[in-house]
């Protein structure tokens, strides 16, 4: 049976968490112009024997002011290796993109006005940055057509302290980065995920708000990813640990995710038809399909209709297609010590068939479909569970000794041949949308290549200059700001492709 699909409501938080929704904002909201104009880079352990380091490697170097009416693209242009861009209060309307290394992107709050990127619903991305050591904070991003910040491929990226809503496809989106932090943003109103990490590791997703989307935070096809004290309520799906199949990354393990609030993620799915997370059904708490080694640790989670957690293979999944080199199970998960409230109270039909059958009396907290070797849980008892049946208590009670996966010293910069930019570019870029066999936003990469056959430079063209083709998937965004040689590069890489 197919579990990812189903309608919903939308849902206010439960008064019993108003408290903790004052804290996040308050830490997102109180800021000053004195706090912004020093470094406030996130210090962490790895595992015990860890010494205290920054994400990224950005030293000293000169202040570029933007001001109303200025271009926050011709200062980045200016900017050399180092260089902080300090955005004033005021309104901004263009997309930036950060081609160069040991960049800051920081918004001046003054007065508690901040610098507003406005997309006009015309515009498609916010910021897109390839450089590596990329700091953006402080920053209001509004009404894009594609992604409010999104990564192609940079490593130790810092992405706090921004306000982001209605940004299209996703608010924050790092592709293919490592060692990477996204903290202290607010995100709403996004048709796919708030918060996306695709294909990276050593991830740190920490005190974000993220309400009113299709997903609200999703690890996709990520390695060594942390998720933790983030407000996640009123998405169609809270928290999302996912392997999708048909991407050249593979896998998805080592994820924990603690001391999360997740309450009341009951909103009518609006993701784009037929697209992955189209299928997640609404009322979803946490959602774990086909990652390995994952933990839920001390989270709260509560008022989510369909299930609390919901655990599946891609072969009850709704939406995803057949990749023999993608292990289907959820293997390894570990459920330790969560608080479980008013969940499952009205599931779809799918999970109500397996209550029948299983004979399981109550709303379901914890629903488990399709095979998952070397899992665990504690303290079952405290929960209403289909499908756990066979899992002991887990040989540990929580995850304090790992505090972190970032990585003590920053990942060194990409050394780029020419000859693998298409590539880079395919990997950084078009699978945020593009798998090879199955849909994601855009059409599978198998049906680009029947129509582009033998016709890079068309391909090229249309990348640089696309135009809608089909009534059911959303419209491309030009890629225009990637250079005429780049464009021929991934045209000619994707149409080599073979999975």
């Amino acid at each position: 049976m197919k579990v990812f699909f189903g309608v919903g409501m939308i849902a206010c938080i439960g008064i019993g968490f108003i408290s903790g929704y004052l804290f996040f904002r308050q830490q997102n909201l109180n800021s000053s112009i004195e706090t912004i104009q020093k470094e406030t880079s996130f210090r962490s352990k790895v595992g015990k024997n860890a010494s205290l380091s920054t994400v990224s490697s950005n030293t000293s170097g000169n202040i570029i002011a933007v001001r109303q009416d200025e271009s926050i693209m011709d200062a980045v242009k200016q900017a050399e290796s180092g260089d902080t861009i300090l955005v004033y209060p005021g309104t901004y309307t263009e997309t930036i993109y950060i081609d160069k290394d040991d960049i800051t992107l920081r918004g001046v709050i003054k007065e508690g006005k901040r610098a507003v990127l406005e997309g006009e619903k015309r515009l498609n991305d916010a910021i897109l940055y390839s450089g590596n050591n990329i700091k953006v904070e402080n920053l209001k991003i509004q009404n894009y057509k594609g992604n409010g910040i999104m990564g192609q491929a940079g490593n130790n990226f810092e992405i706090r302290n921004n306000i982001i809503t209605d940004t299209g496809v996703y608010g924050v989106f790092p592709q293919l980065g490592k060692n990477g932090i996204v903290e202290h943003n607010i995100i709403s109103g996004i048709a796919d995920a708030a918060i996306y990490v695709g294909m990276s590791d050593n991830i740190h997703v920490a005190h974000n708000e993220v309400f009113d989307n299709v997903a609200g935070i999703e690890i996709e096809n990520t390695r060594h990813a942390i998720v933790e004290n983030n407000l996640v309520y009123n998405n169609t799906g809270g928290i999302l640990a996912f392997v999708t199949p048909g991407l050249p990354i593979k896998t998805t393990f080592d994820v924990i995710i603690r001391k999360n609030f997740v309450n009341n993620n009951n909103h009518k799915n609006f993701g784009a038809p037929g697209s992955t997370v189209a299928g997640i059904p609404s009322g979803t708490g946490i959602l774990i399909m086909a990652a390995d080694d994952v933990i839920i640790d001390r989270n709260i989670i509560s008022g989510n209709k369909t299930a609390g957690i919901l655990i599946t293979d891609h072969g009850h999944a709704a939406n995803i297609t057949f990749d023999p080199e993608s292990e289907p199970n959820a293997d390894s998960f570990r459920i330790l010590d969560n608080q479980m409230i008013n969940n499952g109270y009205d599931t779809i039909d799918e999970i109500k068939a397996l209550k029948a059958v299983s004979l399981t009396m109550g709303s379901p907290d914890i629903v488990r479909v399709g095979e998952s070797k070397g899992s665990c849980i504690n303290n079952k008892h405290r929960y209403v569970t289909i499908g756990l049946d066979p899992y002991s208590n887990c040989p540990f009670t929580n995850t304090d000794a790992t505090r972190s996966y970032l990585l003590e010293t920053p990942v060194p910069p990409r050394k780029i041949d020419k000859s693998a930019q298409g590539k880079l570019t395919y990997l950084g870029v078009c699978t945020g949308c593009h798998s090879y066999t199955g849909r994601l936003i855009g059409p599978p990469m198998k049906d680009i290549q029947e129509i582009y056959r033998n016709n890079p430079i068309g391909l090229a063209h249309y990348i640089s200059n696309p135009v809608k083709k089909r009534q059911n998937f959303p419209e491309m965004p030009p890629q225009d700001y990637l250079s005429k040689e780049t464009r021929l590069a991934v045209a000619k890489y994707v149409l080599s492709l073979k999975n």
